[in-house]
């Protein structure tokens, strides 16, 4: 049997809970990853992946690009025009009115434009988005099939293998697709006759 101790990685890339959504995303983009582990001192905490991050980004509100009624894009209108009789630029104080209501004021956001409002990947870390328990997790002596079957029934497409709380490694689809293009998942059975000769009957 081809247990996951056999085939895990266990040079992983794991990220903090402390970490920013922005420092997760680095990570993952410098290893060329689609996820990994969420780790705490020793303790296994989580998992966050791609699919998490873009969820979360869905989840963001974002400024507002639309009025819900024609009254209000009138308004708007007057409001340009004047500011143009006025000696003001029309476009300026167009997207002043727009934005009055998404925070701080046009000119402070220019002025600041890596303060936390603008900059949500560095505002929430890595413990709002990750997966937490109950996670897909094996120990090292479960079989390679055990985590196939693992990741067929969670739609996964890894397998975190855990001693107690502490991880110890990963096992992917491609580790075991793999081990299974080496032919490691055959087992040979040797016959011997009673006259000890090697085959089946003499």
């Amino acid at each position: 049997m081809l247990q996951l101790r056999d085939i895990m990685t266990t040079d992983l890339v794991t990220v903090s809970p402390e970490m920013t959504v922005r420092e997760v995303m680095e990570v993952l983009a410098r290893h060329h990853v689609s996820g990994a582990p969420v780790v705490s001192g020793d303790t296994l905490v989580g998992v966050i992946t791609g699919s998490d991050l873009m969820a979360f980004a869905a989840a963001l509100s974002g400024v507002p690009t639309q009025r819900d009624t024609y009254d209000e894009v009138d308004a708007w209108a007057e409001s340009a025009d004047a500011g143009a009789d006025e000696g003001e630029s029309a476009s300026g104080t167009f997207f002043s009115d727009m934005w009055e209501d998404a925070g701080a004021e046009v000119t402070g956001r220019i002025g600041a434009p890596a303060s936390p409002e603008w900059n949500a990947l560095e505002e929430h870390d890595a413990s709002e988005v990750m997966t937490r328990a109950p996670l897909s997790t094996l120990s090292q002596d479960a079989t390679a099939e055990e985590a196939a079957s693992v990741m067929q029934r969670d739609g996964i497409h890894r397998v975190l293998v855990t001693q107690g709380d502490k991880l110890v490694g990963i096992v992917s689809a491609l580790d075991i697709a793999s081990a299974a293009a080496d032919h490691r998942f055959t087992s040979r059975t040797y016959v011997f006759n009673r006259d000890g000769a090697f085959g089946g009957r003499p």
